[in-house]
């Protein structure tokens, strides 16, 4: 008697908990479908966005099988021969390959050094000015270049740093030596981060603006009522608002260091020669686009992009193992 009470017990038990899921379940359905309803047109206006990524950046991603094959377009993707690993042993054995990956690693460690700080000193330099219309002024000043082509930029400096721009017509003028900047493959890489800093460094202030905008003033004066200087005010009151910010963009630079800036180089590299200009995104141009190699140069590419995934994971962690958020939990 007592197990069939039991028995009742646990089916009427098993069944009130059934239908409580189904409720709920139900409930959530419901709730879902009213978001939909109320978000219908931002749903709408974000759907272009999300079907470019799928289908060119997601979708693009079945490409890379290229890199394991002998792809010739005539004979179509899957029906090109599979050569396996063979394009990324070419590749591996390539002195032209490693000369490239060379050249972008320099380049890009010269950006992440030179370059990733200027944004920062930028932002808290307008952050300090008083003047609201002095500051706007100058924003809207360094934020221009960004705007502008590579194309202009670097005819800009070809105006300027070429071998008949102004800079040698004025030395010329003055009877003094003159200097084919432009032309001069040693010069090369710190012009490329010259340029780089004078493009963008305004663009890059932004985020770091809105960082610095959220500080409470008050702790400023806190800090300064405290005996702190300038240099202990930024240490201990600044850098802990911007860090999280800093570290965010410096793992999503690393995830991308091997992108040096194909238009940049593709752009000058027959005036400075391939010794000084090549790296692995033109390497992939001319080995692909133009040589017509296209399985090496997808593995080039799939190896690019491989690197960026494991330098973004890496960094990732060790943010955690830091305390700070990081890209991702």
């Amino acid at each position: 008697m007592a197990t069939a009470e039991r028995d009742a017990t646990g089916r009427t038990g098993a069944a009130g908990a059934s239908g409580a899921d189904g409720r709920a379940g139900r409930a959530g359905r419901g709730t879902r479908l009213k978001r939909l309803r109320r978000d219908w047109a931002l749903l709408v206006l974000m759907a272009p966005g999300v079907a470019y990524f799928l289908v060119f950046h997601y979708g693009a991603l079945a490409g890379n099988v290229i890199a394991f094959k002998d792809y010739v377009p005539f004979d179509g993707l899957w029906a090109s021969a599979w050569v396996g690993f063979d394009n990324f042993r070419t590749m591996f054995g390539d002195p032209d390959f490693w000369h490239a990956l060379l050249n972008t690693v320099v380049i890009a460690l010269l950006q992440l050094v030179f370059f990733f700080p200027v944004p920062i000193a930028l932002a808290m330099l307008l952050h300090s000015l008083t003047r609201d219309s002095i500051r706007r002024f100058v924003q809207s000043v360094v934020y221009l270049p960004h705007f502008l082509s590579w194309v202009i930029v670097v005819a800009v400096f070809q105006q300027v740093l070429g071998e008949t721009g102004l800079l040698n017509n004025v030395l010329g003028d003055a009877n003094l030596h003159t200097v084919n900047v432009i032309g001069n493959p040693e010069a090369f890489k710190p012009l490329v981060i010259a340029q780089v800093i004078w493009k963008d460094c305004g663009w890059g202030t932004i985020i770091f603006l809105a960082a610095l905008g959220q500080v409470d003033e008050q702790q400023y004066e806190a800090a300064a009522l405290d005996g702190a200087g300038p240099w202990r005010r930024f240490w201990n009151v600044t850098l802990p608002a911007i860090r999280p910010i800093v570290v965010l963009l410096l793992i999503m630079r690393l995830g991308d260091i091997l992108s040096v800036g194909f238009e940049q180089m593709l752009l000058q590299r027959s005036s400075v020669g391939t010794g000084a200009a090549e790296v692995i995104d033109t390497f992939v141009y001319f080995k692909g686009l133009v040589g017509g190699d296209y399985g090496y140069a997808a593995a080039a590419g799939l190896f690019k992009g491989v690197v960026g995934a494991v330098l973004v994971f890496a960094a990732n962690k060790v943010a955690h193992r830091l305390g700070e958020q990081g890209v991702y939990q």
